[in-house]
């Protein structure tokens, strides 16, 4: 792997899975919406320019018979420069991304696999919406490189609005994960080098909800849009269109809607949204169906994504689409009301837009909560006046362009007024729709969105405390570790030190592969009682010490402690203003010194969960990057924010280029867990603390039965590690 000196490798991660560079599904489901649209442009545009090397888009790869083969193609190119990489968790079949954050650890271990073969050095990890960002953030971390993120929809903000909406706190987390999401959401403003959002609005009222809000920085920078798409109506009208595309989508827009309507000529009303409760289509089509004023002025059309069988999606699209025609049939909106079931995105969204601002129609987006609105800036620039939500992107966009009416779409009355305002004044009408043509161009240009992008990242690379990763081979250290390509990794107390005649065996075993299979341990200890304690036990001494938690790394004991993890971990860290503020909680005994480190703090402290909350809570407020671990329900450390025990093993599986699955890693109690997760062979020892239990049943996790050292020889056989 090289470095970059004079261009970029920009990743970007956009995990859900139904991306691809042709014939983009729009609207499939609650996962095809702004986002798949806005970072495939983004990857298409950043490859264009000089300064990049490559774009990798990475989402997740998907092998469904009810999907496209497209999803499962490992590798498709955009452009020259630019690539969709897709990689496998969670199996074959589509899942939701609500349902994807168990499978995220894997995301990562595979994707560091990937990222192994490649040829440059990536500069930087670019996550978008919460679980890209949670992988983004995780690699970044691994690789010492800027993490940006994009948040497009944020769980705070979706939350409020559906508790507003008449769903109950328990209902939301059940449907959507919600808890999970905001957690991840706190953790990304805590790591962030840089967030980029579309909206001013949207950094004050959106992430202004989260405890986090005053870690990350921020920039404004929207959206752009494909203006060689998204043109005029009138360009139409006075022959200037020579794509004779463009003029088959009208065709068959225009035959898709009269099959609707009694009266094809008067004024459209447009809504093109997801099949999303939030989306809050249903405020729309009661706001039509009880005005027969607006009813005689126009016919309204409504595209609710893709779909086939109603009964065949997902409770969630399933809810919306019923409720839709089901509001449709309740006032009786035949002939008057269109809800088609397909649409082209490449040509027919545009003419639905130059559609509508031919009839003197109007687009609406009656969305409960909206971060940005790329619709809007579609209908904008095709000369439709827009009706939109007075939350989030509208506000900037409408403020910006002038080119339509801001309401509160929780009442109904509010986008009725709105649309018919619009429709019967033909001047009002007619500044709208210049007002958008003209300001779409002038403010929301990709040029520009590239421009202030790569100003922005290329300081971030520039600051960069970024890890040296490459090794040294003239050293001692590295002469034994380039050759090997199998670790055992081990915990210390209560893992691999216990019981005497196990762990004589288990050093037996060691030696006796010593030119195949190298050991390290992973312990709490510093590495000076670490060392202590092996050598009071007749431990030889291990290739690698992982200690502190994972805070420290070093070969050959005390010989060669790892510069780059040092200084990879040691961004953001305050020991001591850490240990000033939590001196104030009474509740935490501080542990003896041998227990500490430079990047490790140790208390004792008793079971409870709010403690561990008044912890966070202060920590977070006086804005402090850490890692907290609780274990055996007795001992608390605080680490920096890129320290951990499987942090580690992944820096060592990356820098020594040592599959992560040929480790194998053995613990007893929770300051063990992660590392025991992803795709190392995990092996939980038969005397594991209680907080190990709901790791049972987990991919790759092995509970010994036979105690201490005795459980991890079980473990090299249950695995057959030794090849035996």
């Amino acid at each position: 792997m090289k470095k970059n000196k004079t261009s970029l490798y920009i990743l970007l991660f956009s995990i859900h899975g139904l991306i691809r560079s042709n014939n983009v599904e729009m609207g499939r489901d609650a996962d095809t919406g702004g986002q798949v649209k806005y970072v495939l442009e983004l990857a298409h545009a950043l490859a264009n320019r000089p300064e990049v090397a490559q774009v990798d888009l990475f989402t997740r790869w998907i092998q469904d018979r009810n999907l496209s083969r497209d999803y499962s193609v490992e590798i498709e190119p955009i452009s020259s420069k630019a690539r969709i990489v897709r990689i496998p968790c969670g199996g074959g079949k589509y899942i939701r991304k609500e349902l994807l954050w168990p499978h995220m650890d894997e995301y990562v271990d595979k994707t560091l696999k990937f990222l192994k073969k490649e040829p440059l050095e990536p500069n930087i990890f670019h996550g978008h919406y919460a679980d890209g960002g949670y992988v983004a953030m995780t690699l970044a971390s691994m690789f010492g490189a800027p993490f940006v993120f994009t948040g497009h929809s944020l769980g705070q903000n979706k939350r409020q609005k559906l508790m507003e909406s008449g769903m109950t706190s328990e209902d939301i987390n059940k449907k959507f994960h919600m808890n999970r999401r905001l957690e991840v959401e706190e953790k990304v403003l805590t790591c962030a080098d840089l967030v980029i959002s579309s909206t001013r609005q949207e950094i004050t009222n959106q992430y202004g909800l989260y405890k986090n809000k005053d870690c990350p920085k921020f920039i404004v920078n929207p959206p752009g849009l494909e203006l060689d798409r998204f043109f005029p109506y009138y360009e139409e009208q006075i022959g200037k269109i020579k794509d004779e595309s463009y003029r088959q989508a009208k065709v068959a827009i225009l035959n898709e809607l009269h099959r609707f309507f009694m009266n094809p000529d008067k004024p459209l009303i447009l809504a093109l949204n997801r099949p999303e409760k939030r989306k809050n289509i249903a405020a729309l089509i009661q706001a039509f169906g009880e005005n027969k004023e607006l009813q005689a002025m126009a016919n309204l059309a409504v595209f609710l994504g893709i779909r086939r069988d109603i009964s065949e999606m997902e409770e969630n699209e399933k809810g919306v689409l019923t409720e839709a025609l089901l509001l449709m049939d309740k006032y009786d909106l035949y002939g008057k009301m269109a809800c088609p079931k397909k649409h082209d995105f490449t040509f027919e969204v545009p003419e639905l837009y130059r559609i509508t601002a031919e009839s003197k129609g109007v687009f609406v987006n009656p969305a409960m909560t909206e971060p940005f609105g790329l619709t809007l800036l579609e209908a904008g620039a095709c000369g439709a006046p827009i009706v939109a939500t007075n939350d989030g992107g509208p506000v900037d966009i409408i403020g910006n362009c002038k080119n339509g009416i801001l309401v509160d779409v929780l009442d109904p009355g509010n986008i009725n007024v709105a649309i018919k305002k619009i429709i019967a004044d033909e001047e009002l009408w007619k500044q709208f729709s210049t007002n958008g043509i003209n300001n779409v161009r002038k403010h929301y240009a990709w040029g520009a969105h590239i421009d202030r992008y790569l100003e922005a990242i290329i300081k971030l690379t520039r600051a960069s405390t970024k890890t040296p990763l490459t090794v040294k081979a003239a050293t001692p250290v590295a002469k034994r570790l380039i050759k090997l390509n199998k670790i055992i990794v081990a915990d210390i107390d209560n893992t691999l030190i216990g019981d005497a005649d196990s762990l004589n065996e288990f050093m037996a075993l060691l030696r006796k592969h010593h030119h195949d299979i190298g050991f390290a341990v992973a312990t709490g200890r510093t590495i000076e009682s670490a060392i202590d304690h092996l050598t009071e036990h007749n431990v030889d001494p291990p290739d690698i010490f992982i200690s502190s938690i994972g805070s420290q790394i070093y070969y050959e004991g005390l010989k060669a402690p790892d510069i780059g993890w040092a200084t990879h971990i040691n961004q953001k860290w305050q020991k001591e203003r850490i240990k000033k503020l939590l001196a104030s909680l009474d509740f935490l005994v501080p542990q003896k010194n041998d227990f500490e480190g430079q990047f490790k703090i140790s208390y004792f402290m008793d079971p409870n969960e709010n403690h561990i909350k008044k912890i966070h809570d202060l920590l977070t407020t006086n804005r402090c990057h850490y890692n907290l671990i609780y274990s055996h329900g007795a001992f608390l450390d605080i680490l920096p924010q890129r320290a951990s025990k499987g942090k580690a093993i992944r820096y060592i599986s990356y820098k020594w280029g040592i599959p992560l699955e040929n480790f194998l890693v053995c613990g007893d109690s929770g300051n063990d867990e992660e590392m025991l997760k992803g795709d190392p062979k995990g092996v939980v020892v038969g005397n594991y603390c209680a907080e190990l239990e709901k790791l049972k049943g987990k991919r790759g996790i092995y509970f010994a039965n036979e105690k201490y050292a005795a459980g991890i020889l079980e473990g090299i056989r249950h695995y057959k590690f030794l090849g035996e």
